[in-house]
């Protein structure tokens, strides 16, 4: 299993499992709703390469990342979000984010544990 630098550009589908979106009927990968983004916020510019394929860096997915949290997390508008992101002053919303991530990496960290244990006791 080969594993990408932390640095390294992102394909979309890596994008939409690092944010953990889920499509509603729970298929596919909704690649469809990071295009939507990309469309509302010109902020988000990923490389887009031969065959239409995009790469995103380190700065788009941290843009991503603030999209996802006050659009599905803290229950924005797009237009809301369009305010905050077009704003200089947008470090108390990256506390909060950081603060989100720190405890959805610690949820994710938990439940490896939980499942390991659960692994032992069989």
């Amino acid at each position: 299993m080969i594993i990408k630098s932390l640095n390294a550009y992102k394909t979309i589908g890596e994008v939409v499992k690092l944010l953990r979106l889920k499509s509603r009927k729970g298929h596919s990968l909704p690649t469809h709703t990071i295009r939507y983004w990309e469309k509302e916020f010109k902020q988000i510019k990923p490389i887009i390469l031969s065959g239409n394929r995009r790469y995103y860096d380190e700065k788009n997915i941290i843009l991503l990342k603030k999209v996802h949290f006050l659009l599905k997390e803290q229950g924005m508008t797009i237009n809301g979000v369009k305010k905050i992101l077009n704003k200089k002053e947008t470090l108390n919303v990256d506390e909060n984010i950081n603060q989100s991530i720190k405890t959805n990496n610690l949820k994710i960290k938990l439940e490896k544990i939980s499942k390991m244990l659960k692994d032992l006791k069989k």
